[in-house]
């Protein structure tokens, strides 16, 4: 083989080698890291402040379930569930949140996000109804203030109203009891 035809074979599969390397590194990296450990600069900063309209028509005892109302947040531990009835890992967390709602210590209120009103009733009529408040965000506007990546989503607001811990992704039996220790942790404060 003459040098001249080497030295072409060289540079046409220097590209194909540097490409292949890059495959081989970004396939690497698809399953590392934790994505609910994703971090948040809210952390320790006060929730956001804009109230949100009740869910139009949901009743629990006969009676209309409020709005968000971000006043609510002092003086009680609150997780702040970010969820909608299009979202499956949503209905996949259900059992745990209204599991999760039986600790009375602990006030669970939900945002519902960029989701039909009557599709979020029918989703809590068959999955259960969890939480104490139900705010609807109807364009996303409250989920980009919370720094919401994408449903679902669990926030733990302390009693000062401060944000102290977030959940990127489902909640599931896997990552409940480390929830409950972030809670027992806001609530010891």
């Amino acid at each position: 083989m003459s040098a001249p035809s080497l030295a072409r074979r060289i540079v046409i599969a220097l590209p194909l080698a540097g490409f292949l390397a890059l495959a081989a590194l970004f396939y690497s990296q698809l399953g590392a890291g934790d994505p609910s450990k994703l971090p948040s600069v809210l952390i320790g900063k006060p929730a956001p402040t804009d109230p949100l309209p009740p869910l139009e028509g949901l009743v629990r005892g006969g009676a209309p379930v409020p709005g968000l109302e971000p006043k609510d947040f002092q003086g009680n531990v609150t997780v702040v569930n970010v969820w909608a009835s299009w979202c499956v890992p949503c209905r996949d967390e259900a059992a745990q949140l209204l599991q999760l709602a039986q600790d009375k210590r602990f006030r669970i209120v939900g945002i519902n996000y960029k989701d039909e009103t009557e599709n979020a009733r029918r989703f809590l009529g068959r999955f259960g109804n969890p939480y104490a408040a139900v705010g609807a965000d109807r364009n996303g506007r409250a989920a980009i203030d919370w720094g919401v990546y994408g449903v679902p989503e669990t926030f733990v607001v302390g009693r000062d109203g401060k944000i102290a811990f977030k959940l990127v992704g489902p909640v599931t039996e896997g990552n409940l009891p480390a929830l409950r220790r972030e809670l027992e942790k806001v609530a010891s404060r």
